[in-house]
């Protein structure tokens, strides 16, 4: 993403937001597989699925952005607040603050935690569970159930892509995300 021009980034927050309303919005179940590290956007895509299953350890997830200088959407800001809580989503949003895998179970940002390499299969049993359900009844309560996060996706302003592109290439928060690199590869090189 830091090579993307401001044309190349308003393209990718498009295609962002549509991978966002189809997950949010998708007719059938769906289950993110959680095997590592999940900040910002892996956090962002995991919580419009219906359930999440990370692996347990010190893996870290949640939504970073302020740490970056980026400001999040609030439709995003909306959809982390429905899975922790308006206090607790505000207060790690604010702070840009990530939670290990235990916090994250504990405060509901993921439902489950597992072993990193049963994450995908008890994900995929979660699935094949519910879809086991009659589903008429399933799919029709779980629409009605889910109806507020098609709402999130109804309005253009909500996506604030103008607002999101502007942050993205301001000048500190270009010099947020070099630092994290250069510390990011300093500690790949020390592994």
């Amino acid at each position: 993403l830091m090579q993307l021009d401001r044309e190349g980034m308003a393209s990718f927050w498009a295609d962002f937001c549509g991978l966002m309303g189809a997950v949010a919005c998708s007719p059938i179940p769906t289950a993110a597989a959680i095997t590592g590290h999940s900040p910002a956007g892996g956090t962002v895509v995991a919580m419009w699925c219906d359930y999440r299953v990370m692996a347990e350890g010190n893996y870290r997830i949640g939504l970073n952005e302020t740490q970056v200088g980026l400001a999040i959407p609030p439709m995003i800001v909306d959809g982390f607040k429905r899975l922790v809580g308006a206090h607790r989503g505000e207060r790690l949003v604010a702070e840009g603050r990530l939670v290990d895998a235990a916090e994250a179970c504990a405060i509901g940002l993921v439902d489950e935690l597992t072993a990193t390499g049963e994450v995908v299969g008890r994900a995929l049993q979660w699935l094949q569970r519910h879809l086991a359900l009659p589903q008429h009844a399933f799919l029709a309560n779980r629409r009605v159930a889910r109806a507020d996060l098609g709402r999130l996706f109804e309005s253009e302003d909500l996506l604030a892509a103008e607002s999101f592109v502007e942050g993205w290439f301001s000048e500190p928060t270009q010099m947020a995300l070099q630092a994290l690199l250069e510390q990011l590869q300093s500690r790949r090189q020390k592994a």
